[in-house]
C-alpha cells in the first residue's frame, strides 16, 4: 500500500508514529478504520535511532513488544536503542499500518465536526484526531545556559551521541536522573567528569539479568497497576514523579563514584562565563551535557483545544472539552509506565475503544 494514496476524510488521524502511534494503528486496523500515521522523523524508529550510541532500554525484551509482536530477543536481555528502532519499523512493515513520514505538523484545529492538520503546505483532516508525540518534545535548558562562555562546548543529552563530540578538558553533566548517571559514567572514560544534581533514589538491586528474572517482573506491576491515577498511592505518586528525576536504574552513584566521577550539588547559575553550583562553587570546565530532561511542547496545537497553560485537559488521554481528541504517550497519563514501551500498548487499547466510528468500516477496509 501506497500511504499517499489513503486520501479523503480519515476517521482518525494519529500525529506521532512512534511506540504510541504504532501501537494506536494496531488497534485501528484491528477495527478496520481508515486512519493514517504522521510522523515527524524521517524513517521509523528515528525516535530511538537518534539517541545515544550506547543507550539501552533499561526493560527486558520480554517486556519491550508491541500488541501482536513479541520483541524478537532473549527475554531477558536489554536490547540497545538501534535495535528498538529496527523493531518499530518493521513492526509497522509487519501490520502494513500507514505511516507517513517527514511530516512535521505546523498547526492543529477543529472546524465543526473534524479536526484539521496542515504540514509543508499539505492537509489532512478527521473526524478524530490522536496526539502520539510522546512526553520527548522539547528538550528543557535553563535559563543561565545562554550566560556560560561561547569556549565552552554545550549539548543537550538529546544531541549527545558519544564523547568525541566534546573538546578537551573537563565535563559537566547537569541533571543525575537515568540518562545524566549513563552519559555520565560513559565520557568519565575519556575525559574528567562531574555530575551535577540529586538523584530521585536509586533501585535496590544490581541491573541486570537476575534483576529480570525476579526484581523487575514487581516493578511492572506496580508500574502498571499500583501507580495508576485509579488508587490514591498512584494519584499521590504522579506530581511528584512528573516533577521529579526518575530512581536510578542501572547506573548508581556508586558506580558514578567508583570511575572518578565528582558527584556535586545542582548547577545554579554562571559567573564569569563558568557554572555556579547551588553551593556557590565556580566550576572551570570545558563542556557541559545539559541531562535536565524534557518539556511539553504543544504550541502547534489550537489554543483553543488546551487549557490556559498550553496543556491538554484530559482524563486518560481523553480530552475533556474536544470530541474526537486523544492524547497518548505521555508521561503518568494513566500509570508509572504509561510512556514506556511496556505500558503504552494499555493505554492505547483503551483509547482505541473511545474514538468514535465516523467512517464505517467497510469503506475503511477498502481504502487501507
Amino acid at each position: 500500500m501506497n500511504n499517499e494514496d489513503v486520501t479523503g476524510m480519515l476517521d482518525t488521524m494519529i500525529i506521532g508514529g512512534g511506540q504510541a502511534g504504532l501501537a494506536m494503528g494496531y488497534y485501528l486496523k484491528e477495527q478496520q478504520r481508515k486512519f493514517l500515521i504522521l510522523d515527524a522523523n524521517p524513517r521509523g524508529g528515528d525516535a530511538w535511532r537518534q539517541r545515544w550510541d550506547s543507550l539501552r532500554v533499561f526493560t527486558p525484551a520480554k517486556y519491550d513488544g508491541l500488541p501482536g509482536a513479541p520483541f524478537p530477543a532473549d527475554p531477558l536481555t536489554f536490547p540497545t536503542k538501534d535495535e528498538v528502532a529496527e523493531y518499530l519499523e518493521g513492526y509497522a512493515a509487519q501490520y502494513d499500518l500507514p505511516v507517513i513520514n517527514g511530516v512535521r505538523i505546523e498547526r492543529l484545529w477543529r472546524e465543526g465536526d473534524r479536526y484539521i492538520a496542515v504540514a509543508n503546505g499539505r492537509r489532512w483532516e478527521a473526524h478524530n484526531a490522536v496526539v502520539a508525540t510522546g512526553c520527548s518534545q522539547a528538550p528543557k535548558v535553563p535559563g543561565f545556559a545562554a550566560e556560560l562562555s561561547p569556549s565552552i562546548v554545550q549539548i543537550h543529552s538529546s544531541e549527545y551521541r558519544n564523547p568525541r563530540q566534546l573538546q578537551d578538558g573537563p565535563v559537566l553533566v547537569v541533571g543525575l536522573g537515568n540518562s545524566g548517571a549513563e552519559i555520565g559514567i560513559e565520557v568519565s572514560r575519556t575525559h574528567q567528569t562531574i555530575v551535577a544534581g540529586k538523584p530521585g533514589g536509586e533501585i535496590p538491586v544490581k541491573h541486570g539479568p537476575t534483576a529480570a528474572r525476579y526484581f523487575l517482573p514487581v516493578v511492572r506491576f506496580l508500574g502498571l497497576h499500583i501507580l495508576t491515577l485509579n488508587t490514591p498511592i498512584g494519584r499521590k505518586a504522579a506530581p511528584s514523579f512528573k516533577a521529579h528525576a526518575a530512581p536510578l536504574i542501572r547506573t548508581k552513584s556508586k558506580d558514578l563514584a567508583n570511575a572518578g566521577v565528582s558527584l556535586v550539588p545542582r548547577a545554579a547559575g554562571v559567573d564569569n562565563g563558568m557554572p555556579v553550583l547551588a553551593d556557590g562553587t565556580r566550576l572551570e570546565v570545558s563542556n557541559v551535557i545539559w541531562c535536565t530532561g524534557f518539556k511539553d511542547d504543544f504550541s502547534w496545537i489550537d489554543p483553543a483545544l488546551l487549557d490556559d497553560g498550553g496543556l491538554p485537559r484530559q482524563e486518560r488521554g481523553v480530552a475533556l472539552d474536544s470530541p474526537g481528541l486523544f492524547f497518548l504517550g505521555q508521561e503518568f497519563l494513566f500509570a508509572a509506565v504509561s510512556a514506556t514501551l511496556p505500558g503504552v500498548s494499555r493505554d492505547a487499547r483503551y483509547l482505541a475503544r473511545r474514538i468514535p466510528v465516523s467512517v464505517t468500516r467497510e469503506s475503511a477496509a477498502s481504502s487501507i
